[in-house]
């Protein structure tokens, strides 16, 4: 099974397509039937190419996203750290999307975009830092929305606005702009479930169950009953996170 090389017209055409709707829209030229493309917006090179069977392929770089991407890697050798293999365009078209996702999120873009809005931004009053912290919310935020994808995993709500990015470890508590943008350091909560999380009443447990506390009314837990038993796809990123917070902020 061999890559196609050089791609042909046809196949030049349909990986830029792919790539360019998906977020990454810089070129970079072909290797070896591989054609190479990288993002303003998402950290991390893509490199897409056909083979002579009909198959197309991905190949990605990007260690973080490597490690929650749900693909299947495959045998075939590829520029990047793992090479994927679609059986049609459909469904590499579905995988691009999810990938793209995870990129603008992981492992520092949000707190590459935050230091360069940010840059030469006064700081000197309480005021100021306030606008500060204010950019870095608003991104925290975005990118919960995306890493998420705009829905609470407790209740299944996708209203956006009935939806907090919640930090588990709060902005104040962190040491390093770093630990506050980080998207493991988040979860995409709707309001009930935010206020309550925020002020300890609910914790989650390393599975991701959720833990309530004693002092919490039978009406309130009544209230706060979702969809899921428990949040799916926490990272050990999430899980450490989710340890402090159930030592330091949950409300036994």
């Amino acid at each position: 099974m061999k890559v196609e090389a050089p791609q042909t017209f046809v196949t030049r055409q349909e990986c830029d397509k792919i790539a360019f709707q998906n977020g990454f829209r810089l070129t970079h030229g072909e290797t070896d039937g591989w054609r190479h493309y990288t993002s303003t917006t998402a950290q991390g090179s893509i490199w897409l190419a056909a083979m002579q069977t009909g198959n197309w392929l991905l190949s990605i770089d990007h260690a973080g996203v490597l490690a929650e991407i749900d693909l299947e890697i495959s045998d075939v050798d590829g520029p990047g750290l793992a090479c994927f293999r679609f059986k049609s365009l459909t469904s590499l078209y579905a995988a691009m999307s999810g990938l793209y996702e995870l990129a603008v999120s992981l492992p520092d873009a949000p707190l590459q975009e935050f230091l360069l809005r940010t840059k030469g931004m006064p700081r000197t009053t309480e005021v100021e830092r306030l606008v500060v912290q204010r950019v870095g919310q608003s991104i925290f935020r975005d990118r919960l929305m995306t890493y998420w994808k705009v829905r609470c995993p407790m209740t299944g709500i996708t209203d956006p606005d009935l939806l907090r990015a919640s930090h588990i470890k709060p902005w104040r508590d962190c040491k390093t702009d770093a630990e506050r943008l980080d998207v493991h350091n988040g979860l995409l909560l709707s309001a009930l479930w935010d206020a309550a999380f925020d002020k300890g009443h609910v914790s989650f447990e390393e599975e991701g169950t959720p833990i309530f506390s004693t002092k919490l009314s039978a009406e309130a837990r009544t209230h706060l009953k979702g969809e899921n038993s428990k949040i799916q796809g926490l990272t050990d990123e999430h899980k450490l996170q989710l340890a402090w917070h159930r030592k330091n902020l949950f409300d036994h």
